[in-house]
Formats: structure tokens, C-alpha cells, sequence
């Protein structure tokens, strides 16, 4: 009995992609359906899912199975079918039955090789690798016929790819490999298939030589330029026997007998291999032997910078003069060499500052090549002679037409004669050569970096040394500090101080730009010290011009007076000021002339008839818009030396930082145009970090910015910084001061007993008001409830007191920092009012406690304020307090800064609100802020707890009734404005 149910007859077809199409047929001569014979033939194929996955193709009345390339052969190689079939086999079936195995058995062991044929069709395709076939397989191939040759080879090729490179980390790795399989532009005419699959190092080069293309150089014997081509022996590589390339291709020459085999059976195709590679070389035009005429020099130097190249990536290899890979990287530098004079104390004369950045420096032009030196006559000689390569003081030298095109246009571009500046000079060595061009700029020179000439200045000793004081504070002169200072100088303090002189004596403007409560101003005032007492003619100086805001022009007078008593200082500020005959009349005698940002601007044409011994900007962001009339009424002021004094150089925009530099230093960083293209396009929008590093060599010389948290300024700082700030009244605070007082002096000459005290208190309490804010005089509500687009402005608010104007700079320029604060005042109105302004100017929340606070919501608010979890928009970061309700018994050691808005009468009282910050748990030094209205009773008051004046602690306590007490004159001397203070 038979063990098969049935009997099917399977017939094949290999199409041109190495697809088989599959049918079957019975015995009685029907064809099986499609779906019968998937389902039979392919039970066992896990690959196809068992058949299912297989496409169906209607041929008239047959139904074909299409079997994808990649599977044909594993499938028929492994030939997994149901037993109980019979299956039969027509004669194509026959034919990949008996290949598949062996087939299947090259691409497992990795015995295939890329197709020649498909590579020079341009396409990438695997065949067997016939060498290692048995006579039985390609006796099979052979009489199989060209359409199933066709067909099995682009089945193998499948299967190749699909089980040997059929994964992206695989098919990376044939790149890598093998990266001429992928060359399309490859010359390879003149190969067959071994020399190709040798050339892309597919197989192994068992010839004893390799051939080379030789540069030879002129020398005594022959000086031209000349190519040979050479084999080389592989086991001494330094054996190279010429050869010559006769009309029909063949090589002749000397070598060993047993290399001759190998050279007839490639060199045939050398000839023409060599003309494909390089199609328009001049030299390769003759068929009878290229290699025989002499290179021009334009020709040797197209061979070294390209042909040699397109050789290498045509599998040549080529040998060129030893010098050439050095020369190659020696691309010419333009220097220019500043004579040995230059920059020295003495080069300019005597008499102020040495020079400024517009100074001239005298140089002489050098190009560098390599070791080579060359002046400008001796490269002007070799550029004369038009050579690409030339010989110069028994050196090869390269020399790039492009190259020289560019040396040539950055010559002309500068006149040695009339020298660099010194700008011009600090700007090169600074930074040396941008590696890109500018964005926007119009240049003729190559935007590929490698193409571009380097300017570089050689600096003499003088210079040298300059220049590197500017980098580094370790080379600073030491100078003495002036007798007439009256404070002792903390160590980085004395550096900023000898910085700016430093600077000073080279004409060069200055940023201090330290952190808020470091001193910045005592700095300042030593070196207005220093002017002084180092001037040899005092008789013809001019004194310094200092502008700064309105708001501080009462503490900087403060200041001088307290550190720098022998310093005249001459204040030109409101409707007071000297007539412009007086003014030229008193400076005279003045050391610093003192005004306000927006008096320097009504006054802009007087102030700019003197050239000033320095002119100084305090909180210098007030010149951040280089547009607005203020910055440009500053900028026209002539002065020795600029100097610009800021916690915050910047703001927002990089726009502020070239104002800045622009007060300082003139031109230094070019026009607001350029800067823009060079800098801020590149940094604020595509946050280049080349260009960002560039920018910060430019400016970092004349900026000199200490932070609290460096460690050196940390150790040098006390625990505790108080310091206070003085304040003018604005005219509106003024007035209503004078009003109050006069009409209490009037009232007190009347009033007697407790009538008087309580007149007394009354007015007290109004005068320390109004030194806060009108507003909590005049009872004006500033925020309407009902209706908030009714409420006052914003500005307007702010404008109304200097006071809440310096608060808000400062707490401004403290939250940049990314710092916190406390704000304490005695005034419920004034906390609102802060709380409000804050908020808006801000945008940030700002926590406010009183007495009204109850306890769940006081808890709720110190939480908050110490929290160190709550997102940004969550956090708050001031704090605004009743000196009653939150002086004592609150822990708030998150603020490190703390503001006493108004003043208490009793210091303990505001210790105690100050050690809310300043106590254990706090990690930074805590900055203590003491604001006082000048020309008031605060100011008397904070002077009479410096002195003690008699007064003792019992008498100046925590409440006021000692003042009820004065007599009528001394109330009107406690009391009374001083006029001088007012704005």
C-alpha cells in the first residue's frame, strides 16, 4: 500500500528579480489551486507563516504562488515538506534543488562577492564567488540557461542582503568597511573584476608589488617637476623600480622575474584605469606614455592639491615629496609686527593717560609660512614670480593663488604707514581670527574656514606685558592707597580700586560691575582720591564728572563726605543750580561735579564744553537704549577716562551691553549694525556658543564683576554688611513736609500739656509718612477695587517717592541675582502700596504681614517664603513686614537681604527685625539696607544714634514721647527741612 494520499508535481519559474513562481499539478494533468498549494507546499515554512503571507498571481487558467527572492533559496535548500505528499519536481525544480544547498551554504560561510557587472551599472548586488563552487554546481549553472542564471543570481543577492546585511547596524558596517562599494564617481575603466575587488579591498592583493604614482621634485640634475610610475615592493617598501606604460598598455622596466607573471596580467589596465581617474589632467591626455613629459608648475601644484587626492579615491596610491603634507598644513599668516617703540610710557610723550584705543600703532607687515619668515618686499618678490611652488632659503614653500589674492586684498585694506590702533591691535590678539565670517557682511573672502588667511599681531614687550595686565588681576600694578581715604579697604575693594587707575593710565574705560553691597562706590571714591593726590598740576585739571540717578545723588554725597572729606564736591542738580557763567567760575575749585541723569540732559550743551578728568555713570543701565536722548546726551561729554558703575550690565538684550561698552570705549565693538550681525543674531537667537566665547574675550578686559558667592569675596565680606541709603525728597514731599512743619510750629506756641504732645506725635507721625510717600498723607486711594482700570499709574506711583523708586531698583537688581528680601515699614498703607507695586513690577508673588494677619494665614506666608519646593510662578521671593508684627519670633532665613523702608527710633527694635534673616540656618551673608530721606527728621534722628549727642539709650528708646519733650527751638531744629536735600 502507497504511504503518499497524493501526488503533486511542482513547477518553477525564477524571474529577472529572483522571484519563483510556483504552481502545482496532478497526475490527472489539473492544476492545483493557489490557496491548495500554499497550504500544502509551504505547511512547514515558518518564514512565510506557513504560506499564508504569500501572494497569488492568476496566469489565464493557473494560479501562481509567488515565493519573495530572499526565501527562494533557504527554502528550497532546507526543503521542509509534508511526508504524505509525493512531490515531484519538473526540470527547473530539479536544477534549484540541487543549487540551493550549495547556494545556501556560500551565504552562511560568508562565500560571496559584490558583482562587478551591477557596479559598473551602478548598482550594488552579491554573487557566488565561483573560485570556491565544485565542478558539479557549475556545471549545473551553466547548462541551466541565461534566464535562470538571471533569476538565481538575483535570489542569492536577496538572500545576502536579507541575512547578512539586513540590519541597520549590519549594513553600517559594510559601509564603514568597504566604502568604495558606495563610491559612484569611481573611475574604474581599465579593471576587471580581481583588480576591482582587490582595489576596494574586498580580496587580497597576492602580487609581490603594488604599484605607485610618483611626484618627483626638480633637484640640480633635472629641475622640472615629473611623474613616474613605480612598483614597490611590499616586503621592502623602500625599493621603488620604474616602470614605463608603452602605447598598448604594457609596462616595461626592471624587476624580478617572479613578479613578471603578476605585472603583464595587470598592467593593461593601468594606462587606462588612470585616464578614467582623471579625465582632464593635462598630463594624461597621450595614449602612447603619459608619465614621459615634464610638469608645469601649475600642473604640479593641480596634482598635489587635487589629482593625488581624486587618485586616492580611485584606489591609486600615490607618493608624493616628503615636505609636501607638512607644507600643505602650513597655510600663509599674515602678521602684523608692531615695532619695538611702541606702547612703551614714554612712546606718546608726556602728560596724561599714554594712549586710548585710538592710538596709533606702528607695525610692519610679516608672512608667515610655516618656520619661513618673510618681510613684505621679499613676498611681494615671490608672488612676482608667479609660482605655485617655490623654493626660498632651501625650503619648499606652497603658495595658494587664492591665498595670496586674500594676503594681497588685507595689505591694501590697512596702510602700514599710518599704522593699526590700538583697538585694532587688542581686538587681534584677543581673538585672533573668527572662524566664521560675518553674518550679513559683505566679503570676497571663502566661507570654508580652512580657505580663510589668519591676521595675526606680533606684539613687542611693551605691549606684551600690557596686555597681559589686562587679562590678569595677579599682574596689576600695586598702587598706594590715598591718605585721604577714610575707610579701611577690604581686599577685592583695593583691587577694583587699582583696576580702574590701571586702566586709566591707557586711556581705557572700565565697568565695575559688582554684585549690589560689595562697594562699588568706595571703589570709586579712592580713585577720585587718587586723581587728586597724584595730579602734578592741579591748577590745570579739570574735575571729575559723576551722573547717577536722582534718587541716590543724596547718597553719594554722603559717602563722599563720610570716606573723602578733602574731596570738593560741587552738586548741579534742580532749579537751584549755578547759572552756566557761575558753574564754569566754581568748578574751578572742585574736584567732583555731581548731577542727575536727567539734569546731565538739560544741561548736555554746557557739559560738554570741558573735558572732564573722568566721568563716571552710576547705575549705568540708565544708558541701556543707546537711542533715547539721555544715553546720547552722556556719550557727548569729552572725558580722559569713562567709567561705568553697574550691578546689572545686563538686563535682557545684548543690545545693552554694547550701549554700555559704547560709553566706555567708543567704536570698541563697532557699530550697533554690526554687532548685532556678528554678535546678538548669532548668541540671543542660535545661542551660538563660538560666537559666545568670542564676545566674552572682547569684553572681559574692561569689566571686572565680583559676585557675593565667589569663595574669595565670601571670606572677605563680614557677616552681617548694614549700610545706608540716603534719599532726596521729591518737590512734592518737599512742599508738603515744609507745610507740616510750619503749621506745627504754629500750633505748638498755642498748645500746652497734653494737647501739645499730641500735636506733637501727630505731625511726627505725617513727617515720617511723607518721607515714604505723599500718598499716605494726601489719604489718595492708588488702587481702585471696584474698578481696577481707575487705578493711579503705576509709574506715577513710583514717581511720587524716591524712596519706593531706589527700592524698587534695588530689589530689581537683587532678584536678577535670583536673592531674596525682607522689606520692614511701620505703615500698613505703605506695605499695601509696596505689595502692589512689587507685584506688578515683578510679576512675581509678594507676601505681605501685619497686625491684622491671623495666624493660619502668617504660617501659610513663612511657609511659602522658606519653601524650597514650590514651582518659580509659586514662589515667593520678598517679603513685606510690620516692623511690630513681624520684628520678633519669625524665622526667615531664606532672604539675605533686608530693607528698613523707615526708620525706628529704637536700633535694638530694628536688630531684632533684621535677625529675622541673620540668625542660625542662614548660609549667606545677610545685606542690611537702612533707607533715610535726607534733609528730614530721619536723617537727624540716624545722626543723633551715630553720636549719642548726649542722648542717652533711655532717652532715644522705643516710643517718641522724649520728642514731645524738646523745647519749641530745638523741635523747629529737629524738624525742619534742610532745603539743599530737596528735588
Amino acid at each position: 500500500m502507497s504511504p503518499y494520499t497524493d501526488t503533486i508535481t511542482i513547477h518553477i519559474r525564477l524571474s529577472a528579480f529572483g522571484d519563483a513562481l510556483i504552481y502545482g499539478s496532478t497526475q490527472a494533468q489539473h492544476y492545483v489551486t493557489g490557496l491548495d498549494l500554499k497550504q500544502r507546499l509551504f505547511a512547514w515554512h515558518e518564514a512565510s507563516f506557513y504560506g499564508t503571507e504569500l501572494e497569488i498571481q492568476q496566469v489565464q487558467e493557473t494560479q501562481l504562488v509567488v515565493l519573495p527572492a530572499e526565501q527562494v533559496i533557504p527554502f528550497f535548500a532546507e526543503r521542509k515538506l509534508l511526508d504524505h505528499i509525493e512531490w515531484q519536481w519538473d526540470e527547473g525544480a530539479e536544477s534549484l534543488l540541487r543549487l540551493a544547498p550549495v547556494l545556501a551554504a556560500c551565504t552562511d560561510e560568508k562565500r560571496f562577492i559584490p558583482s562587478f557587472s551591477a557596479f559598473q551599472a551602478g548598482r550594488l548586488q552579491w554573487t557566488w564567488d565561483e573560485s570556491v563552487l565544485d565542478a558539479q554546481a557549475r556545471k549545473e549553472i551553466s547548462r541551466s540557461g541565461p534566464e535562470f542564471t538571471e533569476g538565481l543570481r538575483a535570489a542569492f543577492s536577496s538572500t545576502v542582503f536579507h541575512e547578512c546585511y539586513g540590519t541597520e547596524v549590519t549594513a553600517s558596517d559594510l559601509r564603514r568597511e568597504y566604502p568604495m562599494l558606495f563610491t559612484k564617481d569611481s573611475a574604474m575603466a581599465g579593471f576587471n573584476e580581481q583588480a576591482w575587488l582587490i582595489s576596494i579591498g574586498w580580496k587580497a592583493d597576492t602580487a609581490p608589488f603594488r604599484p605607485l604614482l610618483q611626484l618627483l621634485e626638480p633637484d640640480d640634475e633635472e629641475p622640472v617637476w615629473r611623474l613616474q610610475l613605480v612598483l614597490q615592493d611590499k616586503l621592502d617598501p623602500s625599493a621603488l623600480l620604474p616602470i614605463r606604460l608603452g602605447e598598448d598598455g604594457r609596462a616595461s622596466g626592471v624587476w624580478p622575474d617572479t613578479w613578471s607573471a603578476h605585472v603583464h596580467d595587470r598592467s593593461a589596465g593601468w594606462a587606462e584605469h588612470l585616464r578614467a581617474s582623471l579625465p582632464g589632467a593635462s598630463w594624461a591626455e597621450r595614449s602612447d606614455d603619459m608619465l614621459s613629459k615634464p610638469l608645469t608648475d601649475a600642473a604640479a601644484w593641480q596634482f598635489l592639491t587635487t589629482d593625488s587626492i581624486r587618485l586616492l579615491e580611485a584606489g591609486w596610491q600615490v607618493l608624493l615629496p616628503a615636505w609636501w603634507e607638512a607644507a600643505s598644513r602650513k597655510k600663509p599668516k599674515l602678521r602684523a609686527k608692531v615695532r619695538s617703540g611702541e606702547g612703551s610710557e614714554n612712546s606718546k610723550g608726556s602728560g596724561g593717560s599714554m594712549f586710548g584705543l585710538d592710538s596709533i600703532i606702528q607695525f610692519d607687515w610679516r608672512i608667515a609660512i610655516g618656520e619661513t619668515q618673510l618681510t613684505e618686499s621679499e613676498f611681494n618678490e615671490l608672488v612676482a614670480r608667479n609660482e605655485r611652488l617655490v623654493r626660498f632659503r632651501g625650503e619648499w614653500i606652497s603658495l595658494d593663488p587664492a591665498l595670496l589674492k586674500q594676503i594681497g586684498q588685507m595689505m591694501a585694506g590697512v596702510d602700514s604707514t599710518e599704522g593699526l590702533s590700538f583697538q585694532d591691535v587688542l581686538h587681534l590678539h584677543l581673538q585672533g581670527r573668527d572662524d566664521e565670517p560675518d553674518r550679513g557682511a559683505e566679503t570676497d573672502q571663502p566661507q570654508d574656514a580652512s580657505q580663510r588667511i589668519e591676521l595675526e599681531v606680533e606684539l613687542n614687550e611693551h605691549l606684551v606685558k600690557l596686555i597681559s595686565q589686562l587679562g590678569q588681576q595677579s599682574e596689576w600694578p600695586k598702587l598706594p592707597v590715598p591718605s585721604g581715604l577714610k575707610a579701611e579697604l577690604r581686599s577685592y575693594q583695593y583691587d577694583g580700586y587699582s583696576w580702574l587707575a590701571f586702566l586709566r593710565r591707557f586711556g581705557l574705560g572700565a565697568c565695575l560691575a559688582d554684585d549690589m553691597g560689595l562697594g562699588k562706590t568706595v571703589q570709586f571714591i579712592t580713585y577720585l582720591l587718587h586723581l587728586k593726590e597724584s595730579s602734578a598740576d592741579a591748577a590745570h585739571r579739570q574735575p571729575s564728572l559723576l551722573i547717577c540717578p536722582t534718587s541716590v545723588l543724596g547718597n553719594w554725597q554722603k559717602e563722599l563726605s563720610r570716606f573723602a572729606p578733602s574731596l570738593n564736591v560741587m552738586l548741579h542738580y534742580g532749579s537751584r543750580r549755578s547759572s552756566e557763567q557761575a558753574f564754569r567760575e566754581e568748578i574751578r575749585q572742585a574736584d567732583v561735579i555731581l548731577t542727575s541723569y536727567a539734569t546731565a540732559t538739560l544741561d548736555q550743551d554746557l557739559l560738554k564744553e570741558f573735558t572732564w578728568e573722568s566721568l563716571c555713570l552710576d547705575e549705568a543701565q540708565n544708558i541701556k537704549n543707546a537711542q533715547t536722548k539721555q544715553s546720547s546726551a552722556v556719550r557727548s561729554f569729552p572725558a580722559r577716562h569713562r567709567i561705568a558703575l553697574t550691578g546689572t550690565p545686563i538686563e535682557n538684550r545684548l543690545s545693552e551691553l554694547w550701549s554700555l561698552y559704547d560709553f566706555m570705549n567708543p567704536g570698541y565693538l563697532g557699530s550697533l549694525r554690526t554687532f548685532n550681525i556678528r554678535f546678538i543674531q548669532a548668541i540671543e537667537k542660535e545661542h551660538d556658543e563660538q560666537r559666545t566665547v568670542h564676545l566674552q574675550k572682547l569684553v572681559k578686559p574692561f569689566m571686572l564683576r565680583r559676585k557675593k558667592k565667589d569663595p574669595a569675596i565670601q571670606l572677605d565680606l563680614p557677616d552681617k554688611n548694614e549700610m545706608k541709603t540716603y534719599i532726596h525728597l521729591t518737590t512734592e514731599q518737599g512742599a508738603l513736609y515744609d507745610q507740616t512743619v510750619n503749621d506745627l510750629m504754629n500750633r505748638v506756641q498755642k498748645l500746652e500739656g497734653i494737647e501739645r504732645k499730641g500735636a506733637i506725635l501727630a505731625a511726627l507721625t505725617h513727617l515720617k509718612q511723607l518721607c515714604d510717600h505723599p500718598l499716605l498723607l494726601t489719604g489718595e486711594p492708588f488702587v481702585n477695587h471696584e474698578d481696577p482700570n481707575e487705578s493711579m499709574d503705576i509709574e506715577t506711583l513710583i514717581n511720587r517717592s524716591s524712596k519706593l523708586e531706589r527700592l524698587l531698583a534695588m530689589v530689581r537688581e537683587l532678584r536678577e541675582e535670583g536673592e531674596r528680601c525682607l522689606i520692614f515699614t511701620q505703615y500698613i498703607g505703605m506695605g499695601e502700596m509696596l505689595q502692589h507695586v512689587l507685584r506688578q513690577e515683578l510679576q512675581e508673588p509678594v507676601l505681605y504681614l501685619n497686625g491684622s494677619t491671623s495666624k493660619t494665614a502668617r504660617d501659610r506666608m513663612i511657609d511659602q517664603f522658606q519653601s524650597q519646593t514650590l514651582t518659580p510662578a509659586e514662589q515667593p521671593n520678598v517679603f513685606i513686614l510690620s516692623i511690630k508684627a513681624g520684628g520678633v519670633g519669625l524665622n526667615l532665613t531664606a532672604a539675605n537681604h533686608v530693607f528698613h523702608f523707615d526708620r525706628w527710633w529704637n536700633p535694638a527694635v530694628e536688630n531684632q527685625a533684621t535677625d529675622r534673616a541673620y540668625r542660625m540656618g542662614q548660609t549667606k551673608d545677610v545685606q542690611v539696607h537702612k533707607f533715610i530721606s535726607l534733609g528730614t527728621l530721619e536723617e537727624r534722628i540716624d545722626e543723633m544714634l551715630e553720636s549719642k549727642q548726649q542722648l542717652s539709650d533711655n532717652v532715644i528708646s522705643s516710643s517718641e514721647s522724649w520728642i514731645t519733650e524738646l523745647s519749641t527751638d530745638a523741635l523747629k531744629d529737629l524738624f525742619t527741612l534742610r532745603s539743599e536735600w530737596v528735588g
